[in-house]
C-alpha cells in the first residue's frame, strides 16, 4: 500500500490519512511489547501521527508511547504526536481548561512522551467554567514558546469552535487548527452537517476517532460480546451502553447487512468502514486503534480500498444505514 498524506485543514501540515491512537489499549488492554509492535507496523507503512491524551490510562498510555519513541529513535521530523488536556486528576485545577491546567498538563505530557514539543494539542472537551479567551491565550502562549505546534478541540460543538476562533481574532491569538470528533457510519451528523461551514470559514481539519464504532463495525458483536472486548473492561460500562444500548439492536441488524455487502465486494467490514470515513474530504486523518499487530496491518489496507468506493457503492451503504444527514447550504 501507499500511504496518502492530507493537509490538516488549511494548515501546511501533512498528516497521514490513517493514524494510530492509544485510547483503551496502551497502558491498559495490551502489553507494552504489543504496543511497540503496533507502532512499528504503523510507522513502517507510512503512518506519521500517533494520538494520545493525559487521561488515557491515567497518563500511563503516554509513558508507554514515550518509551517506544525513545527506543526507536525515529527522526523527529518524521512523526507527529499529540496529547489532550481536560481530565488530569481529581484535585481542583487538575481538570478543565484553565490556564494553569492547560500549561501544567502540557509540561507533564512532554515529560511522559519524552519529546520537546507536541505537534498537536487538543482541548479534550469544552469547559463551561473557564472563559474561552483564557484557554485560547494559554494555547497561544504554548505555541509561541515552541512547546506546541498546532492546537485544536475534541468533541466541541460548532458554536464553541466558532467562539474560540472569534476570541483568537479579537485578541490576535492563534486559532484552533483542528477538531477531533467521533465519526463512523452510525455517527455522522456533526462531521457531515454541523461542522460544514467551519471547514471553509475557519479552515478546521479533523482527526476523527472510533471509525469502527468501538468495535460495532467489525461485526464482532453480532453474536454477543467477546470476553476480551473493551466493552467488558472495568470502567467502560458507559461505552458498552453507548454502543449497544438505545439504537444498538437496530444498528446490529444493519451491521449484519453491511457484513454481507462487504463480502460482495470481497472485503472485510472493518476495512470498508475505515475506507468509508476516508472518502469524506473533510477528514484529515482517521485514527485507528488496535490490540494486535495483525489489526494494524488490516486497518492500513483500507487506504487502498477507499479509492475503489464508487458513488454507487456509497449509495448502497447509505441505503443500508438510512441515516444520511441533511447537508446545510453554505
Amino acid at each position: 500500500m501507499v500511504m496518502e498524506y492530507r493537509r490538516l485543514g488549511k494548515s501546511g501540515l501533512q498528516i497521514s490519512a490513517l493514524s494510530l491512537g492509544s485510547w483503551v489499549t496502551f497502558g491498559a488492554q495490551i502489553s507494552d511489547g504489543t504496543a511497540e509492535e503496533c507502532m512499528k507496523a504503523a510507522y513502517d507503512v507510512g503512518v506519521n501521527f500517533f494520538d494520545n491524551a493525559e487521561a488515557y490510562a491515567g497518563g500511563q498510555s503516554e509513558i508507554v508511547m514515550g518509551k517506544i519513541l525513545k527506543k526507536f529513535g525515529w527522526n523527529r521530523s518524521t512523526f507527529l504526536v499529540s496529547s489532550k488536556v481536560f481530565w488530569g486528576g481529581d484535585k481542583p485545577n487538575q481538570t478543565g481548561l484553565s490556564r494553569k491546567h492547560v500549561i501544567e498538563a502540557c509540561h507533564a505530557a512532554l515529560k511522559r512522551l519524552q519529546v520537546d514539543y507536541l505537534d498537536l494539542y487538543f482541548c479534550h472537551r469544552p469547559d463551561k467554567n473557564t472563559p474561552i479567551e483564557e484557554t485560547v491565550r494559554a494555547m497561544h502562549d504554548l505555541i509561541r514558546q515552541g512547546k506546541v505546534l498546532y492546537w485544536g478541540t475534541s468533541e466541541w460543538s460548532a458554536q464553541e469552535i466558532t467562539e474560540a476562533c472569534g476570541a483568537a481574532r479579537q485578541f490576535h491569538l492563534t486559532p484552533p487548527a483542528m477538531e477531533q470528533p467521533q465519526y463512523h457510519m452510525f455517527c455522522r451528523e456533526r462531521v457531515e452537517s454541523e461542522y460544514r461551514r467551519l471547514y471553509e470559514s475557519a479552515g478546521i481539519g479533523t482527526t476523527i476517532w472510533s471509525p469502527l464504532g468501538s468495535g460495532l463495525l467489525t461485526g464482532k458483536y453480532n453474536n454477543g460480546i467477546p470476553k476480551d472486548s473493551r466493552l467488558n473492561l472495568p470502567g467502560y460500562e458507559w461505552l458498552k451502553d453507548a454502543v449497544l444500548g438505545g439504537e444498538g439492536k437496530n444498528n446490529l441488524e444493519k451491521v449484519k447487512k453491511l457484513v454481507k455487502f462487504a463480502d460482495e465486494l470481497g472485503e472485510t467490514l472493518p476495512r470498508l468502514a475505515i475506507a468509508w470515513c476516508l472518502k469524506n474530504p473533510n477528514v484529515s486523518s482517521v485514527i485507528t486503534g488496535a490490540s494486535r499487530v495483525e489489526q494494524v496491518r488490516e486497518n492500513m489496507q483500507a487506504g487502498d480500498l477507499a479509492g475503489k468506493l464508487t458513488s454507487e457503492v456509497l449509495d448502497r451503504i447509505d441505503k443500508i444505514l438510512e441515516n444520511k444527514p441533511r447537508i446545510p447550504e453554505l
